[in-house]
């Protein structure tokens, strides 16, 4: 049985087609910069939202109509949802995707029946893979969910909590090996605190630390040598989140003498969330060495909370992918969807309308980020405008050769500073604008 019967594999058609079921920029073959779009983009479909998800919200239950489930959350349920999943991505043309441990097969009643679940699934998840080639960008495990994990999972105040969490993500760990996943990531959804009076932050802390240099030693155990990623949030769901924003996290990550082990994994609405851009959080990362994935999605300009919807601004694509241009592009991380129709959006085929919008805003915005880069003109204008650094006393004091007693020799003798130039952020907008 087909799960979308309905359709057929997406195809690409170019700028002019009018099919909402083709793509109009993503051509996976075209090359751009020196590389395909089908590997500057290593797009990737996430298990969670795309199929698990059910559109239920605070003021209502799910909506969504997914033919291929059975109503309940038994084994042999995730074995034809693993089916289905696989039946959407080969058609979709995503070379990857990823998922959560309680994604993909059901929690037992004992730590050893949900090990025992998700080994009956991962055998199907590897015939789907080598049936399709399609592979694992990442997988993790689910440390929020489950009411033990209510106070937190590595900075929980109850330690059997931690030595849960560890003997799930060893689990994890070793699945994500078995599936040839090359990357593997932490998101702390309950490592926080809703209230300071209640809370050791520093122990808390140093139990994270801990609890990531346990996975690193356990991952040379077993030879995985896939690239562990932070993905940062600031909130939600609790109200301060330890990896709050990309600065936070490479500061954690440096404080616990893990910066060789670590990446980060960049989310649009996560950034915003945080008070930033996605340009600015990819390019803290990028400068820092830092850079490994993101999370394609955006916010809602009107709701203040984690919308997840499918991205299709082509600003925000340009912007994100100026930035992936600058340092070298995601390898091993990729493009992830972590996105999700909205509730009305109920139908089956709405997953590939998402999935399919989403691809080619990403395309337009690689090709309109690699004319700008082309022409020349944004990188030129931020040289000059720097260009009192790379001479004089601005190179001094770069390379370290000027202390405050010749600074201000220095100002003695020449009185008051050069005149300031216009940032010209205007022109530059209007210059921007030419692109679109």
């Amino acid at each position: 049985m087909t799960a979308f019967p309905e359709v057929s594999k997406i195809r690409y058609e170019g700028p002019q087609s009018k099919n909402p079921l083709a793509f109009r920029w993503y051509d996976e073959n075209e090359v751009v910069e020196g590389k395909t779009m089908k590997e500057h983009f290593r797009f990737s479909v996430v298990y969670w939202h795309t199929f698990r998800g059910t559109g239920a919200d605070p003021f209502g239950p799910g909506t969504m109509c997914r033919p291929w489930e059975d109503g309940t959350d038994s084994v042999e349920n995730a074995k034809n949802r693993v089916r289905a999943a696989f039946e959407f991505i080969d058609k979709l043309g995503a070379p990857f995707y990823a998922f959560h441990d309680r994604d993909v097969a059901p929690e037992g009643k004992t730590l050893a029946e949900t090990n025992k679940n998700l080994d009956e699934i991962v055998k199907v998840l590897k015939e789907e893979q080598e049936r399709t080639g399609i592979k694992l960008l990442w997988a993790t495990a689910n440390l929020f969910s489950n009411p033990r994990f209510m106070h937190g999972a590595s900075t929980s105040c109850n330690a059997d909590a931690f030595a849960f969490a560890a003997a799930q993500v060893k689990k994890a760990l070793e699945v994500t090996k078995e599936l040839g996943g090359v990357n593997y990531v932490f998101w702390g959804g309950r490592e926080g605190y809703q209230n300071l009076f209640n809370t050791d932050l520093k122990r808390e802390l140093d139990h994270m630390g801990r609890f990531m240099h346990l996975a690193v030693d356990y991952a040379k155990k077993i030879g995985f040598t896939g690239q562990f990623l932070i993905e940062p949030k600031p909130k939600e769901p609790t109200k301060h989140q330890y990896d709050s924003d990309a600065a936070a996290c490479i500061n954690f990550l440096r404080a616990y003498d893990l910066m060789d082990h670590f990446k980060l994994n960049i989310e649009t609405n996560h950034a915003t969330l945080a008070g930033h851009t996605m340009m600015h959080e990819l390019d803290y990362a990028g400068h820092q060495g830092a850079l490994g994935s993101i999370d394609a999605n955006t916010g809602d300009m009107l709701l203040g909370w984690d919308t997840d919807q499918f991205p299709t601004n082509y600003y925000l694509t340009a912007e994100v992918m100026l930035i992936l241009l600058k340092y070298g592009g995601l390898t091993p991380g990729g493009v992830n969807f972590d996105a999700k129709v909205r509730r009305e959006s109920f139908e089956p085929s709405d997953l590939f309308h998402a999935h399919v919008g989403g691809m080619d805003a990403f395309a337009r915005g690689l090709k309109i980020a690699a004319a700008i880069r082309a022409d020349g003109e944004l990188a030129q204008f931020v040289k000059d405008r720097y260009s009192s650094w790379d001479s004089g006393i601005g190179a001094e004091i770069e390379l370290g050769k000027a202390d405050f007693a010749a600074l201000e020799a220095y100002m003695l003798g020449k009185g008051d500073i050069a005149p300031n130039l216009s940032g010209r952020q205007e022109m530059l907008e209007n210059l921007i604008n030419r692109y679109f």
